[in-house]
């Protein structure tokens, strides 16, 4: 099989043609090795491969499962392989093997997916755009020198570029929808607690963080989520597996109720000014739904955008203070001395000196955010919303200047983050690291699935994708939604490139 004929198959594609014996296992694990070998010399997607094992895992797949062989990817973050590295894109855990895999590691093999190696992430997760120091950054397949955006910049340039048709990837912030959105590709953020991150973690930033895939089709994601959805034995949340995901996207949705705002109750106080383009794509997705049948109205939620800027803030340098805490358990070395890169020592310093106090107060505001959007879907059955504030950006153009680095050293100084919080600094981190993308944390804190729709290109050939928020636990509604928008003349995939 050739890989220009591979990569013209979504995942349940490709299962098909092994299942009917039109090509074999093989035959499409040598066309993803062939793809993956040509186009990461350039695209830089992925950190490091494991063919051997992954060829070896291949021949224990059945052909009845529903990826049959399919191969895919798995982010550097979380996702651990038992016995393998897995280094969260940092230099300081480049020698740290977890014990055992993760929980939607074993669940994505039982499907029928083969894990080819690990995408590129930016240190511990932390950005909107992947730029560890640690490794090359992956650039946008759409265009070079662009960033395919973040934390799941890997997976979204491995799938654009046709490595593979589907990546794992995760969200603590907008880092599935981001990608999603810069790439071409649909995103979906399932509900708090619907993918558990057993057995190494119960919750990740206080169940923020949620894992799925990115993929190239909305046929792909619902299978997935099939599989890897439901409870683990000790996980925080009583949520049982639920089935249908992929069976509900035979028909279309019931008529809904359907609210689009620019984002401005998110972004005004932050500065943020949505290009010409996004506002296009959000106007595209509004009258393709009107067309469809659908009542939609502009409306926004009664949110604080400020204060939940904030909020996210607040939890993100608490959190990451205890994650180098943890790094430091693992490596036996001090955090103080850890291989890490300047902003998240800067960061994890001032995490550090945040009270609990703090911390809850920040925290009683999810719950705040929350009730307000419950509100709003006893009127709306979704909230349409740009996913950023244009089309991905350069790269190199969001990451820190070598000045702004120098500064943030100067929180080493004994004293000086204490005050640094009190002169409000963590308003100017909040404006550096949302201003571009404040639309996606939203759904993080309140728990609510939300995905990115490929249905636009800017003037400039880069894609926009549109973010689709649903009420709590309407994962199954969402993917119907999406699968009915994928039928329309706006939805475009993907950017092959050579």
């Amino acid at each position: 099989m050739h890989f220009n004929d591979y990569r013209q198959f979504d995942a349940i594609g490709l299962a098909e043609l092994i299942q009917r014996g039109e090509v074999s296992q093989n035959e499409v694990f040598a066309a993803a090795v062939n793809g993956i070998e040509a186009l990461n010399q350039s695209l830089h997607a992925v950190v490091r491969t494991r063919f051997a094992k992954a060829q070896q895992e291949s021949q224990q797949c059945p052909q009845d499962s529903v990826f049959a062989g399919v191969p895919t990817l798995s982010k550097d973050l979380l996702m651990a392989i038992g016995g393998e590295p897995l280094t969260f894109g940092s230099a300081a855990l480049s020698a740290w093997c977890p014990s055992e895999d993760s929980l939607i590691i074993r669940r994505a093999r039982a499907a029928g997916l083969v894990v080819m190696g690990q995408t590129a992430t930016p240190e511990m997760g932390l950005m909107g755009i992947t730029e560890p120091k640690a490794y090359p950054h992956p650039q946008n397949p759409w265009r070079e020198g662009y960033s395919p955006g973040g934390s799941s910049g890997g997976s979204a340039t491995a799938v654009a570029s046709g490595m593979v048709p589907i990546a794992l990837a995760g969200d603590g912030g907008g880092s599935i929808r981001i990608p999603a959105s810069y790439c071409g590709l649909f995103g979906f953020k399932p509900s708090r607690g619907r993918v558990p991150l057993a057995p190494h973690h119960g919750e990740v930033w206080q169940g923020a963080v949620i894992e799925h895939a990115l993929t190239r089709s909305v046929r792909d994601s619902a299978a997935l989520l099939e599989h890897i959805n439901g409870m683990s034995p000790a996980g925080p949340y009583p949520i049982p597996r639920e089935t249908g995901y992929l069976a509900a996207l035979t028909a279309a949705p019931r008529p809904l109720r359907i609210a689009v705002s620019m984002g401005d109750f998110l972004g005004q106080g932050l500065g943020t000014r949505v290009s010409a383009d996004v506002k296009t794509a959000v106007e595209k997705v509004a009258k393709a739904l009107e067309s469809m049948g659908h009542a939609v109205e502009w409306c926004s939620p009664s949110v604080d955008g400020d204060a939940l800027a904030d909020s996210y803030l607040t939890l993100y340098l608490g959190h990451l203070a205890a994650d180098l805490q943890w790094v430091s358990q693992q490596t036996g070395v001090a955090v103080s001395r850890l291989d890490i890169e300047p902003s998240t020592r800067a960061i994890g310093r001032l995490g550090a000196r945040l009270l609990a106090r703090d911390y809850e107060t920040a925290k009683r505001y999810w719950h705040v955010a929350a009730e307000q959007m419950s509100q709003f879907h006893q009127r709306y059955d979704a909230l349409i919303m740009p996913v950023a504030a244009g089309t991905a950006p350069r790269i190199g153009e969001l990451y820190p200047s070598p000045a702004r680095e120098r500064l943030m050293s100067l929180l080493a100084i004994p004293g000086v983050p204490a005050l640094a919080l009190k002169a409000g600094l963590l308003k100017r981190l909040a404006t550096d690291a949302l201003q571009y993308t404040p639309f996606t944390q939203l759904a993080n804190l309140t728990g609510q699935p939300a995905m990115s729709v490929p249905f636009h290109m800017a003037e400039n050939g880069l894609p926009v994708g549109v973010q689709v928020l649903g009420r709590l636990g309407d994962d199954k509604l969402m993917l119907q939604l999406a699968g009915a928008m994928e039928q329309h003349e706006n939805w475009r995939y993907g950017a092959f490139t050579s």
